[in-house]
């Protein structure tokens, strides 16, 4: 049976060839693919990847597997281009796919690979894996926001890229209707939480829907988190670049924790969003987000209490979570967010907001706390239960790691998702 995959990145392996830093987002998708390389020995994977240094497709193959690479520039990640859609006709004539697997629905070119598909008479051989949902993102993206920030368009970035919060919404609800289009036309999804399953039946009640879950990251797998190594009072947030991500309730339950433990130290992975000296091109990074940031920095008195990490690697990402004290998830909305699951199979204390598939990744009490995602003073409050009982620290890290091991197991999700391409295959009678 062969698989064509179709992904939102170029995978670490694929970025090597080319001489190039690999992204370290995209874990599931090596997980996977490795998962069903080592144990499924009737599956063949060709992987299908976007690509802004290219003109014309690249055709060329790994130790393991092959990969298509399209072209696909910065204009056609938000605005439709009808030119992939042929593209993928070729693809699709060449690799003869039983099935073809869509990671995700975020960007517009899924839609040309639906109707690639549906133009060759293979849309019954689709199945399209959720992972978030822009048309439902955009719903929660302000994130209760003032709405002076939403509406800021007073920074060099804005006046030039034209990218406000309020129309980084509008591209979410641009991107949502070809999410949408695409949902309507397909027969079957992969989800994982209730969440992505009330979404994705009331767009489509007809869709064929597959649960299974993900595969996290090697590198999670190997280690565990202990006490008695972990900087004390520390808490680490792994994304906090656009209002989703929620820093700004973090800081602003930053004070409430410091009342008590002054010492208390918030780590944030990835750059920093409130840089804006020196030259022309750092003060253009500087979003109205990253500007309201560096506002609460300053009103809360937190400049000494807060570390941008920088980009971190998977091995650099892990070694943070396992220095910290607790892992908090303060987003908007989510689906079901790994770096939740990766805090849980480490078997560190985990406190999330309550938000679109969390209920299904832990119990509240037992596997980590969840609260409202806009009352920061509650995410104070579990953060303080957290630190000053190291007894319910650990217990909650050791339960979250006993459901994430079953959750996130490497073998059962392998296993179902084969399930899945043989059902979607034998129902064609293939």
């Amino acid at each position: 049976m062969k698989v064509l995959w179709l992904c939102n990145i170029i995978l670490p392996d694929v970025m090597k060839q080319f001489g190039k830093e690999p992204t370290p987002i995209g874990g599931w998708l090596t997980g996977m693919l490795e998962g069903i390389l080592d144990s499924v020995c009737n599956v063949q994977i060709e992987v299908c990847m976007p690509c802004n240094w290219i003109d014309s497709l690249v055709i060329e193959k790994t130790e393991r597997y092959e990969y298509c690479l399209f072209p696909c520039s910065r204009k056609d990640i938000y605005s439709f281009n009808a030119k992939t859609e042929k593209h993928f006709e070729q693809i699709l004539l060449q690799s003869c796919p039983n099935v073809i697997h869509i990671w995700g629905t975020e960007y517009p070119y899924v839609l040309s690979m639906v109707n690639a598909c549906k133009k060759l008479g293979q849309l019954d051989r689709v199945v399209i894996n959720i992972q978030g949902l822009v048309s439902i993102y955009a719903q929660h993206y302000y994130a209760s926001l003032p709405w002076n920030v939403v509406y800021d368009f007073m920074t060099p970035r804005h006046l030039v890229f034209h990218d406000s919060i309020a129309q980084q919404k509008k591209a979410f609800e641009k991107r949502g209707k070809y999410e949408i289009e695409a949902l309507r036309k397909v027969k079957h999804v992969i989800g994982r939480t209730d969440w992505d399953k009330a979404c994705v039946t009331q767009i489509n009640p007809d869709i064929n829907y597959h649960f299974c879950n993900e595969i996290l990251r090697k590198s999670f797998y190997k280690h565990e988190w202990n006490f008695e190594k972990c900087e004390r009072f520390s808490i680490f947030v792994s994304q906090a670049a656009y209002p989703i991500k929620g820093l700004h309730f973090v800081l602003e339950a930053l004070p409430l924790i410091l009342r008590q433990y002054p010492q208390a130290h918030l780590y944030v992975a990835g750059s920093d969003v409130t840089c804006s000296t020196g030259s022309l091109k750092n003060r253009l990074k500087l979003t109205a987000y990253g500007k309201y940031i560096k506002k609460l920095i300053k009103k809360y008195n937190l400049e000494q209490n807060i570390t941008f990490c920088g980009p971190l690697d998977e091995e650099q990402m892990c070694a943070r979570y396992l220095r910290s004290n607790v892992f908090v998830s303060a987003s908007s909305i989510e689906n079901s967010p790994n770096s939740v699951c990766e805090a849980m199979i480490l078997g560190m204390p985990v406190v999330s907001s309550d938000v679109g598939g969390v209920k299904n990744l832990l119990e509240h009490g037992k596997e980590g706390f969840i609260y409202q995602y806009d009352a920061p003073y509650m995410l104070a409050f579990y953060v303080l239960n957290i630190f000053s009982d190291t007894k319910l620290a650990c217990q909650l890290g050791y339960n979250a790691k006993l459901k994430a091991l079953k959750t996130n197991n490497t073998e059962d999700n392998v296993k179902i998702t084969s399930i899945v391409y043989q059902n979607i295959s034998s129902d064609r009678g293939e």
